[in-house]
């Protein structure tokens, strides 16, 4: 068989090269922060539609969509307190087009499981928090007692026969309310519902003596005079419940919760969406009218961040949260 010319060798090396770098065209360009984003983003949270956290995440799509100039569509997964969803970002592309809405919650998780399909930390990019708000400690109108000191004293004389309910068991809710047992050196029974309404209604209809719940949810019911709020969780008072004092006030030194919300993206999504989701996160938040339905919506407190400051967040939460499981002796969930 002849062999092949030099020349033959040249032209058919140089069309080899042709090829491989129209190939190289044709297929799909990493994404970058200058053609980012270019299609609709997947903003997933881990709770029912119509919640609090729902409401929160179409609040944070419709400012972003505006900003990015592309569809950023709520998709609720919710289940396990916020795991489902959360393994499901955390196994997603890292792309860009998958982020994910997590609150207080997440924190907990990573210390209540001893084994999760994800890590709270190392499985995702950090972007931003959006917002910090406190729970409120509620009774009814006509409870006995007025203030929170009167609480803990009916409890310290009576331990464990007052209850207290929650929106479930692993809430934000439910662990502020034990580190009010071990702060205040009393013993109460956490009682577990499946949201605040059930909650609620258990406190109206006498089921449940006090409950935590979510500030913006009671605030109906406490300024109609059904439900008395004896504090909220945070150290100073709330503007949505300016006449409940807090519990630094009400003289339950060093108690503080806050639960809070913020923004992630799968681990390995490059640094400059990150940084380009960052800035428009904080471009979003100093928006007015953004600043104001957050604020509305949670009766919080809207605050940005680093991705660092809020890596630093979820480590310094779950620290603080397995001290109160352990100190409340909580079961930790295989």
């Amino acid at each position: 068989m002849p062999g092949i010319s030099g020349q033959s060798r040249g032209r058919w090396g140089r069309s080899a090269l042709f090829a491989i770098a129209a190939l190289f065209a044709l297929a799909p360009s990493p994404a970058d922060a200058q053609t980012y984003p270019n299609r609709p983003i997947r903003l997933l949270h881990g709770f029912s539609p119509g919640g609090a956290a729902d409401a929160l995440a179409r609040i944070v799509s419709d400012g972003l969509s505006k900003r990015l100039g592309q569809p950023v569509i709520v998709e609720a997964k919710p289940g396990a307190g916020g795991n489902i969803a959360a393994a499901a970002i955390a196994n997603a592309a890292s792309d860009g087009y998958t982020l994910g809405l997590v609150t207080g919650a997440h924190a907990i998780s990573g210390t209540l499981y001893k084994k999760l399909a994800y890590e709270p930390t190392d499985s995702f990019e950090m972007v931003s928090t959006l917002v910090y708000y406190a729970l409120v400690i509620a009774v009814r109108a006509d409870s006995p007692a007025k203030t929170l000191p009167d609480l803990i004293a009916m409890a310290k004389a009576k331990p464990n026969e007052l209850s207290f309910g929650s929106v479930g068991f692993g809430s934000t809710h439910h662990l502020a309310g034990e580190l009010l047992t071990t702060t205040a050196g009393i013993k109460m029974v956490h009682v577990p519902y499946r949201g605040d309404a059930p909650s609620v209604t258990s406190l109206l209809g006498g089921d449940v003596p006090v409950i935590v719940g979510t500030t913006v949810l009671l605030a109906g019911q406490i300024e109609s005079g059904a439900i008395r709020g004896l504090a909220v969780t945070s150290p100073t008072r709330t503007p949505l419940l300016p006449n409940v004092p807090s519990a630094e006030e009400a003289g339950l030194k060093g108690y503080d919760v806050r639960t809070w919300a913020g923004l992630v993206a799968p681990k390995g999504t490059p640094a400059d969406i990150v940084q380009k989701l960052n800035a428009e996160t904080a471009s979003m938040l100093a928006d007015p009218a953004v600043k104001k339905a957050l604020e509305t919506a949670t009766g919080g407190e809207v605050r940005g961040s680093t991705p660092e400051q809020m890596r630093v967040l979820i480590r310094s939460e779950i620290a603080k949260w397995s001290k109160v499981i352990d100190e409340a002796k909580i079961a930790r969930i295989e």
